[in-house]
């Protein structure tokens, strides 16, 4: 069974970033302008950073937001596809492990047709409550 790699998601990928350059969690959030709670929850996946703290993380480990979007899988140049909100609840569901986000993710994306999505949205301030997650 060949299994494919798995792409890190973009919480991870600003995780090991962060250990390679020895910070602690408490100092990056503190350079980055955001709260440590908010930080934690970005890298483990529990929440969709803006684009702006995305913009503030990457500035800090000296790369480029667009680096860590790429690394993520992610496309960086697609700023206007909207995410269904299904896919939104399902990586926010903080009640699920990363393998099973993942796997509700490609079985939705196998029953509507579309290939690996797009997910760069600006409908969230940086630390919003995460309720307002319809329409903008």
């Amino acid at each position: 069974m060949d299994e494919e790699p798995r792409i890190p998601t973009l919480g991870e990928i600003i995780r090991r970033q962060r250990e390679l350059g020895a910070m602690s969690m408490r100092q990056f959030a503190e350079m980055v302008g955001i709260s440590n709670p908010y930080l934690s929850q970005i890298e483990r996946g529990l929440r969709e950073p803006s684009e702006k703290v995305v913009e503030a993380i990457a500035r800090n480990l000296d790369v480029s937001a667009e680096v860590l979007y790429r690394q993520a899988g992610l496309d960086p140049d697609a700023g206007e596809a909207e995410e269904p909100i299904a896919r939104v609840a399902i990586r926010e569901d903080p009640r699920l492990n990363p393998r099973q986000r993942q796997a509700l993710l490609e079985v939705y994306d196998a029953f509507v047709g579309e290939g690996r999505p797009v997910r760069r949205r600006r409908r969230r301030s940086e630390e919003g409550d995460g309720a307002g997650a319809g329409e903008s």
